[in-house]
């Protein structure tokens, strides 16, 4: 008995290790498979850097006629449209359609015979992804804008930390809205539908086309709470640009991580359905 005790506490801690280690090997693949998309990587800063000059001036002609708007003052909005221009390729609000094709041609039970769970497995693949984008697609956005414009310098301590778990839970929170849209093949087996409508929602109701403090107080109150979408993009800038008090910033954060969670768990739930009625195409 008492050799069976001693050997149960170090498998276990193995195992977290091995897991550990198996899931990090995972990110490391995803950041290796994107970088070698090089010339898609400098196309997609080029076209959100041009972007990024239109956005501004749009928004400083706004705020040149009315001042301050919805609690941004003309700096803070440099720094919303730069910002959220780099951020734009790490988050990744349009869905990729990989799982999808996987399912459609029943390639997908090879990813249901890994030791990893498909769900994990992608995750980790995902955020490979979004540590090369923030290399590849954030900083060339984040270095021009200021060369051109007055921007805004964050003065609390706070935002040091919260800014970039705001932007893990965004990354995490968007991969999982995206995964649930893939997994819409295991049962419609064509998923443009689904798609065309995330990347609508996405684009509207997470601020990539305009701040949602643009938007009744009330409203843009509400869409935080009952939808995923402002955790993808608006909170991550929000929290940067120190719109609300700390406390606020601390609470949208909080946010987030409810939405992440509850995201994933729903991926999870999905899944497992999903593979009860599992249908190979063509054989």
């Amino acid at each position: 008995m008492g050799s069976v005790t001693a050997t149960v506490g170090p498998v276990r801690h193995s195992n977290v290790i091995l897991r550990f280690r198996t899931f990090v090997a995972i990110v490391g693949s995803g950041f290796r498979r994107y970088a070698t998309y090089r010339q898609a990587a400098v196309a997609g800063a080029v076209t959100n850097t041009v972007f990024g000059f239109l956005r501004t001036y749009l928004l400083l002609a706004v705020a040149r006629e009315a001042g301050p708007v919805a609690g941004y003052d003309p700096a803070q909005l440099v720094t919303f449209v730069w910002m959220g221009q780099g951020l734009l390729g790490v988050v990744l609000l349009w869905s990729e359609t990989e799982l999808a094709d996987r399912i459609r041609t029943g390639d997908v039970v090879a990813d249901l015979l890994r030791p990893v769970d498909p769900v994990t497995s992608h995750l980790a693949t995902d955020l490979g992804r979004a540590g090369y984008a923030v290399l590849a697609r954030m900083l060339p956005p984040v270095l021009v804008g200021p060369v051109f414009f007055e921007v805004y310098l964050p003065t609390r301590w706070t935002t040091g930390l919260l800014f970039p778990l705001s932007v893990l839970l965004a990354v995490v929170t968007c991969f999982g809205c995206r995964y649930l849209v893939n997994s819409t093949a295991y049962w419609l087996h064509d998923v443009r539908g689904p798609m065309i409508l995330f990347t609508l929602s996405a684009g509207v109701l997470s601020g990539l086309y305009f701040p949602l403090r643009f938007l009744p107080e009330g409203l843009y109150q509400a869409m935080w709470i009952v939808t995923p979408f402002p955790s993808l993009f608006q909170t991550p800038l929000d929290v940067l640009v120190e719109v609300d008090p700390s406390l606020t910033s601390f609470a949208l954060v909080g946010v987030q991580v409810v939405w992440a969670a509850l995201i994933l768990a729903a991926c999870r739930l999905v899944q497992r359905r999903a593979e009860r009625r599992l249908v190979v195409q063509g054989g």
